[in-house]
């Protein structure tokens, strides 16, 4: 993760708020705001162990009960003064029973994609200074159902953010920092991460920092992260495999999802 200490960095859905402890202490950053999804009582209840109370007292505001999917969430904070806006391994919580699993018309895919998607329009729209460098992050896993989710491509589709690019999350830089379980005081294996770059501004500082993964060149399927293909025959086993079905069934279900008219089909290899 590329981040620079003169930033003003603001985080959402850090969960125990360890991630936002760790950029306090190692990056020393000009400015922090924090933010997390449960209310104070439920994050207090959730988790044994918690950084609230530690950035409050290093005088870090935090905001609780910011659901990013919201506008209002967005608009309680200070408006317009951010250089970049971090989501860490989002995923969205599980459902707490088969009737509200029945009961919902996208999915699970789908549902990850339009909170990732809300993500970045809203932080564009209200936390980043269009005077700054207007960054969004998105840190995530090479793994399922993360890499289900075509970050590079889908998200910002008919919005005026680009995908610049993405650099190695090096959790041992965050000392103190511990991936939780999206719904309970547990925590997560720390396989290795990578953090995605959006912004509606070109970024000289960025520039040469970012790199672009070799599943986006050409002979290539950025939708299954698969290839070279080195033959006609291997491409064409590889657009008929389950993998490639599945991802396509994930990706027709996202354009019906954002109304567009034309329906996902292969992309040319």
């Amino acid at each position: 993760m590329i981040l620079n200490k003169q930033w003003r960095i603001l985080t959402v859905g850090d969960g125990d708020l360890s991630f936002s402890l760790a950029l306090l202490n190692n990056l020393h950053p000009q400015h922090l705001t924090a933010s997390i999804y449960d209310s104070e009582l439920q994050l207090r209840e959730k988790y044994q162990s918690h950084s609230l109370d530690v950035l409050q007292e290093n005088h870090i505001e935090v905001y609780t009960e910011f659901d990013v999917t919201q506008p209002e969430s967005w608009q309680r904070i200070k408006q317009q003064s951010f250089d970049v806006v971090i989501f860490q391994f989002p995923l969205i919580p599980g459902f707490t029973s088969k009737g509200e699993f029945d009961t919902q018309a996208l999915s699970v895919n789908t549902l990850n994609r339009r909170l990732l998607r809300y993500f970045l329009l809203f932080a564009d729209r209200y936390a980043l200074d269009p005077h700054g460098e207007m960054l969004c992050y998105i840190t995530s896993k090479d793994v399922k159902p993360y890499c289900e989710w075509d970050l590079e491509s889908s998200l910002n589709i008919g919005l005026d953010i680009k995908y610049l690019g993405q650099s190695p999350f090096d959790i041992t830089l965050f000392d103190g920092y511990r991936i939780r379980n999206v719904d309970r005081d547990k925590h997560v294996k720390d396989t290795s991460g990578t953090t995605y770059v959006w912004s509606r501004k070109c970024n000289p500082y960025l520039k040469n920092k970012l790199t672009k993964p070799y599943y986006l060149a050409d002979n290539h399927c950025a939708l299954c992260r698969a290839g070279p293909f080195m033959t006609t025959k291997d491409q064409l086993a590889h657009l008929n495999s389950k993998k490639h079905r599945t991802m396509l069934r994930h990706q027709n279900d996202w354009y019906k999802h954002l109304g567009l008219s034309e329906i996902y089909e292969n992309r040319t290899l």
